[in-house]
């Protein structure tokens, strides 16, 4: 669906403008999808994200700040998204030995089964995208492109 049709406008101030709320649009769009292909197994985006970080460093454990460090969405709040997984009995919460102010986090084989299911959902949603490999790549090198003003320490887009 093109941008004009979903938001009912066509007024744009430039070409710069319109692809700034097409990102804005499409990142919106997407995480919709996403929250609806992971519903199944009653996860969130961001609990989603967490297992994710968790698996890619098990079977070591993290410290909540190193977990907030990698979590996609930045004011997510870590600790309350981990005391829910923590319900779910999906990651387990364990004192530091070395810092007794510092909880370590590590993901359960509960956490890793859903995790896993989780990630089918979400490859089946990544096979309805219709852009081939190359398409993809050139979508990834525009998109780093815009957030190069992060990196200068402007971080203004709009």
């Amino acid at each position: 669906m093109k941008l004009e049709e979903a938001i009912k406008s066509n007024k744009f101030q430039d070409q710069k403008h319109k692809a700034t709320l097409n990102v804005l649009y499409t990142a919106y769009w997407l995480r919709n999808n996403f929250s609806n292909a992971i519903k199944p197994e009653d996860l969130t985006v961001e609990q989603y994200n967490v297992l994710r970080i968790l698996k890619g460093k098990h079977p070591d454990q993290m410290c909540v700040r190193d977990i907030g460090s990698r979590i996609i969405e930045k004011s997510s709040n870590v600790p309350r998204i981990i005391d829910r997984l923590v319900l779910k009995k999906l990651v387990k919460r364990t004192p530091s030995k070395v810092d007794k102010r510092e909880t370590l986090i590590s993901l359960t084989d509960k956490g890793a089964e859903v995790l896993l299911k989780a990630n089918e959902l979400i490859e089946g949603l990544n096979d309805t995208i219709k852009m081939d490999e190359n398409e993809a790549l050139m979508l990834n090198e525009l998109l780093e492109k815009l957030r190069a003003s992060e990196e200068a320490g402007d971080g203004s887009v709009i």
